[in-house]
């Protein structure tokens, strides 16, 4: 098909696993693919990306300058090849300026939105982050909150525009800017009924698997495959500030961890789309 397809997420929501689902598929042994060689599904705010397609420093350059070009990059990464890209992406839908999208259309194939109950977000966001729930419900709820925003510091990513939870879920859903079609994955889903859910993706990517293919790839992206290997050799997309990066995997694990107060507070910040997605029924009970 050619152009990108792109793997949006908040941070915690399935993203990673998602990759090493695609990992699996697309190469051709019966070995699970290593986490640390995820190379076909970069990140879009990638530095080292960015700095070889414009040819210059991008540590020369404002944040805001940066993303005024991150659309021309995406387009020159779309143009090289007539293959399907996969890229991850953390950014919020937002545009450059007031009419520029920072994820063109031109560069764009599709884009596939993960998706996750924002209590169990909370909870793995935090361990991920080495900070206290309460501080992510806070930064969850920010709605301009960033990373690698901070100019003290050069980071190996360039500057994410996340917003707030809700905003980032609608950035992406429910964005009449947007010009391409978009295929929604909720993490309980693919927890729950993967074949079926991963094969929806596989079809909207416009890939040629069949369903004992896909069925293969899920199994040996098992969370139990990708815990080993990060206690074996580590994973280097894990946080400085974590333990691990695979640490449960679980659906639900809010019941454990938070208190009915940071409860409450979550679903007085994104209770409205909570229940567009299906985390609320009718009358406001929590369904995962």
């Amino acid at each position: 098909m050619g152009g990108i397809i792109w793997l949006a997420s908040y941070p915690k929501s399935g993203n990673t696993w998602f990759r090493v689902f695609l990992t699996n598929l697309r190469k051709k042994t019966n070995e699970p693919a290593e986490i640390n060689n995820l190379n076909s599904t970069p990140i879009a705010s990638a530095r080292g990306i960015f700095d070889e397609r414009a040819g210059f420093e991008s540590s020369d350059l404002t944040a805001d300058e940066i993303d005024r070009l991150r659309p021309e990059i995406y387009e020159h990464i779309a143009a090289d090849t007539e293959e399907t890209i996969f890229m991850k992406v953390h950014d919020a839908y937002t545009m450059v300026g007031e009419s520029l999208p920072l994820f063109p259309d031109k560069a764009t194939t599709g884009s596939i939105y993960l998706i996750r109950n924002p209590l169990d977000v909370a909870v793995s966001f935090a361990h991920h982050s080495g900070c206290d729930y309460d501080k992510i419900i806070k930064q969850m709820a920010n709605e301009r909150h960033t990373f690698c925003g901070k100019q003290k510091k050069l980071h190996n990513q360039l500057r994410q525009k996340l917003l707030s939870w809700s905003q980032h879920a609608k950035s992406w859903l429910e964005n009449p800017e947007i010009g391409f079609k978009t295929c929604l994955l909720r993490y309980e889903d693919m927890k729950q009924k993967p074949l079926d859910t991963f094969e929806k993706a596989v079809k909207f990517s416009g890939l040629e698997y069949d369903r004992d293919q896909i069925q293969k790839a899920i199994e040996l992206s098992a969370f139990e495959n990708l815990q080993n290997q990060e206690k074996e050799n580590g994973f280097r997309e894990k946080s400085a500030a974590s333990k691990a990066f695979f640490r449960k995997g679980k659906i639900g694990s809010w019941r454990e961890e938070l208190n009915s107060e940071q409860v409450r507070q979550i679903i007085s910040d994104h209770g409205v789309i909570m229940q567009r997605l299906g985390y609320l029924d009718e009358k406001g009970e929590i369904i995962f």
